[in-house]
């Protein structure tokens, strides 16, 4: 029996590196906004998984986010740096999985730089409050889910294959490497 991505009558699968790479998870992550932002260590109620909202990602394919200094999330990134992102763009498409490390830090300069007027919910003294720390991810690897042309054309090209009766979706799928 053949698998499904056997069945494609176009290409499907797509590997990228380097910019490439960094483009695609920029483009994701532009939809998504946020993620589940998973750390190794399961100390506290949440295992070690939590939302986070993306605040930039840069040129390199860093990711950047605006963390309290008392979360089990940084006690955590300090016993194990290890940390892995999941993301979904939408219903069915835009899914983006990064592994890679995280440093925090308190750099008023690049707290300055990514605030924005809603963080003061979590961080009621503003951009000065004492508890606010930058986290950057670096990616390692990762692989990411989508569509070739918008949902609109995956739909379309869904429904059409159900009425001949073969595989026409607009999905591609990859490895993401950023060294």
């Amino acid at each position: 029996m053949d698998s499904i991505n056997e069945n494609q009558s176009e290409l499907n699968h797509l590997d990228l590196h380097g910019n490439d790479a960094v483009k695609k998870i920029k483009d994701l992550i532009k939809t998504a906004k946020s993620c589940f932002f998973c750390t190794s260590s399961s100390a506290s109620m949440s295992d070690g998984v939590r939302p986070m909202s993306v605040q930039e990602v840069d040129d390199q394919g860093n990711c950047w986010f605006l963390s309290a200094s008392d979360s089990y999330k940084n006690q955590q990134l300090q016993l194990d740096p290890s940390t892995r992102l999941y993301f979904q763009g939408s219903a069915h498409s835009g899914f983006l999985s990064l592994s890679g490390t995280a440093e925090v830090s308190t750099d008023k300069a690049k707290i300055k730089e990514l605030w924005e007027p809603i963080v003061k919910t979590w961080f009621t003294e503003g951009e000065d409050d004492p508890r606010i720390t930058v986290i950057k991810f670096i990616p390692r690897d990762g692989y990411y889910w989508d569509n070739k042309h918008g949902d609109i054309v995956a739909g379309a090209k869904m429904l059409a294959g159900a009425l001949v009766g073969r595989t026409l979706d607009d999905s591609i799928e990859g490895r993401l490497n950023f060294s």
